[in-house]
């Protein structure tokens, strides 16, 4: 009797999407590194990644938003006002928003020395007339990161979103406060957006005597 051959197919081995990479919520920045972040553009006197920077910690909008912005949407006189809304892509619902002074200081700056006129795009990308793309917008991000010694695998484009909301809801435990300024939908979400677990709650409580 002959012995058979028996062919020994090697096994392909299925390769998780995510290995080796971080996934999940990108942590909020810190006051000091907004701070870092800001004073490195100013030094480096670089007009519109500051005012790109400000803007999106005061908006709180998503990158895909971010970039979308027209000048009129922010300072449809000419300059910056205090107060401006945008509606989103993904929800379709506008959202409010502040722009703090030092925000304002930096917009006004930037459209001094880009001449950018009513109808443009803020921030536009290599296109001309066409807006910056969020990709792009996410390699910007990735460089304010690495420029201050943050790990850009920790820390993304939503880390910006994220930012004040999460300040926001630290300091007043107002939770309906902060669905409306991230433009939630529902409350639940933004439980999950900000992360709050059962020790953030008692934390607010503890701070309220009956």
């Amino acid at each position: 009797m002959h012995e058979q051959a028996i062919l020994t197919l090697p096994t392909l081995v299925s390769v998780p999407w995510n290995k080796g990479k971080l996934i999940g919520a990108k942590p909020p920045l810190r006051q000091k590194h907004v701070w870092a972040i800001r004073g490195m553009l100013q030094n480096v006197r670089n007009k519109r990644d500051l005012a790109m920077f400000n803007l999106a910690i005061d908006s709180k909008l998503r990158g895909c938003d971010v970039v979308a912005i027209k000048v009129e949407d922010v300072a449809p006189n000419g300059y910056a006002v205090d107060r401006a809304t945008v509606r989103q892509r993904k929800t379709g619902r506008p959202v409010r928003f502040e722009l703090t002074e030092h925000t304002r200081q930096a917009i006004d700056a930037y459209l001094k020395s880009s001449r950018k006129k009513s109808g443009e795009f803020l921030f536009t990308g290599p296109r001309s007339g066409r807006s910056m793309a969020p990709r792009q917008y996410g390699r910007l991000v990735w460089s304010w990161l690495m420029g201050i010694g943050l790990d850009p695998h920790l820390y993304g484009t939503h880390s910006l979103r994220r930012t004040k909301a999460t300040l926001i809801y630290r300091r007043t435990g107002n939770l309906r406060a902060v669905q409306l300024l991230l433009g939630h939908t529902k409350i639940e979400s933004t439980v999950r957006y900000l992360g709050i677990d059962v020790d953030d709650a008692l934390t607010i409580a503890e701070q309220v005597d009956v």
